[in-house]
Order: C-alpha cells, then sequence, then structure tokens
C-alpha cells in the first residue's frame, strides 16, 4: 500500500491531548509561566474542553488521582470479613503503584515538576491526604468496638501512606529505574508485620486408635487430636501420650 493511500494517524483523545500539551509547555516555559490558553492553544480545543476535564490548571499535573482514589474506595467497599484490615489496606495502597506504574516517564516528569513548584506540592499534599483518609475510615469500620480501634486505624492508615509514598519517591528519584513493585511490596512489609494479625498456619487433625481399644477390640475408639501444623512432631507425640495418659 502506497503512502499517500495509509490511513491518517489517530489522534489521541481529548484528555490526553490537553496533558500533553501542559507538560510539554511546563518543561519549555515553566509552570508558573503558562496558562492554561497557552494549554488548549497548543492542544487545538476551547477552554471549554479544558474545564470539561480539569477544575482547574493544578489537576491537570494530577489527572488520574480521581479515578484512582475511586477504584480504591470501591476495593475497600467490597472487603469481606475474610479480609485482613492491614492486609487489605496495604493491597489498596498497591493500586496507587500501578498508576504511577503505568507511565513511569510521565510520573518522573511530574515528580520533578512538582518539587518545583510550591503550589503543586501543597496541592500533592492534599491529595494524599484524601488517600489516607480512605484507608482510615475503612480501618475505622473494621476496628469498630475494639480498644482505642480508632487510633489504631488512624495510625495504620498512617503508616500505609508513609511506607508506599517512602518507597514510591524513591523509585521516582532514581528516574523510574528498578522494580517499584518490589520497593513498595518491602515498605509495606514493615507495616504488615508491624500492625497486622500474622496468617494462621493450617491445623492439622491426626486421628490414632488408643492401643487399649485395639487390644480391647474396639476399633472404634479413637482419639482426635488437633494441632498446628507448624508443630513439631515431638511435641504431637507427647501431647497425645498425655491424652492417653488421662483416658
Amino acid at each position: 500500500m502506497s503512502s499517500s493511500s495509509a490511513a491518517p494517524a489517530a489522534k489521541p483523545p481529548m484528555r490526553d491531548a490537553l496533558v500533553e500539551a501542559a507538560f510539554r509547555l511546563f518543561l519549555e516555559r515553566g509552570y508558573e509561566q503558562t496558562t492554561v490558553d497557552d494549554i488548549v492553544a497548543l492542544a487545538g480545543v476551547g477552554r471549554r474542553s479544558f474545564f470539561r476535564y480539569f477544575p482547574s490548571k493544578e489537576d491537570v499535573v494530577f489527572p488520574d488521582h480521581e479515578r484512582c482514589l475511586a477504584d480504591m474506595t470501591a476495593f475497600l467497599a467490597a472487603s469481606g470479613e475474610e479480609h485482613e484490615p492491614v492486609r487489605r489496606v496495604c493491597d489498596a495502597a498497591r493500586m496507587v503503584l500501578l498508576m504511577y506504574a503505568e507511565n513511569p516517564t510521565f510520573s518522573v516528569q511530574r515528580y520533578r515538576l512538582t518539587k518545583r513548584v510550591p503550589g503543586l506540592r501543597a496541592y500533592e499534599l492534599s491529595v494524599v491526604w484524601r488517600y489516607e483518609r480512605a484507608l482510615a475510615e475503612y480501618l475505622r469500620g473494621r476496628f469498630a468496638g475494639q480498644p482505642d480501634g480508632t487510633l489504631r486505624a488512624d495510625v495504620v492508615a498512617a503508616a500505609v501512606v508513609a511506607a508506599h509514598n517512602n518507597a514510591l519517591r524513591s523509585w521516582l528519584r532514581s528516574d523510574g529505574q528498578g522494580d517499584a513493585g518490589t520497593a513498595v511490596d518491602h515498605a509495606l512489609g514493615f507495616v504488615q508485620r508491624a500492625f497486622g494479625r500474622p496468617a494462621q498456619p493450617p491445623v492439622r487433625t491426626v486421628r490414632l486408635p488408643p492401643p487399649a481399644a485395639a487390644a480391647e477390640g474396639r476399633p472404634d475408639d479413637v482419639v482426635v487430636l488437633v494441632s498446628r501444623r507448624d508443630t513439631p512432631v515431638w511435641r504431637v507425640v507427647q501431647e497425645w501420650e498425655a491424652v492417653l495418659g488421662r483416658a
């Protein structure tokens, strides 16, 4: 097929085009020197189109946080009693990491820009606080009625956010090099060990016929001994002998 008959390249969606135009101008001119009019002119759209997607110029710097916050809130709302609360909020925090990891180049550019502009740092702190509040509200519901339940919920939520952000920012400072997921898993694992409920090992059941019962012709007379799977064999035997001694 000749080049003259090739289909024209599809234009990026308007929202993505606005973000791309904004960051191009931010990098060329600086954030403060770039206006909304400059952004829409480069993107080839009107002001109304910009404000249809972004309430302010600050919002174009953080275009996906609203979606991520909504997804996190839905994830926590779908939790059941079978989910260990601290592990659940750690899993919720990983959703934020995935958002950053989807586009490392953009995430690094935003990190550098935010460091240079005090107004964006303040905006970012308000976004982080909303994530922390969502985690804390879920934990308050799970810890309701427990001693210091509200205190524990707020402390754990703050710890999860701090651990996640520590690992995330280390990755961003490295220009997105390395495995961000491994770093965040390590940081959240620290929180899990400090505040979470350890996973209980499986329980094993041992059914042993007492020697006396077998000798007396009563094969259905059995002793059921329940122990944790990680219990040493010598301890199982000791407990079995103790039971038989009391029989």
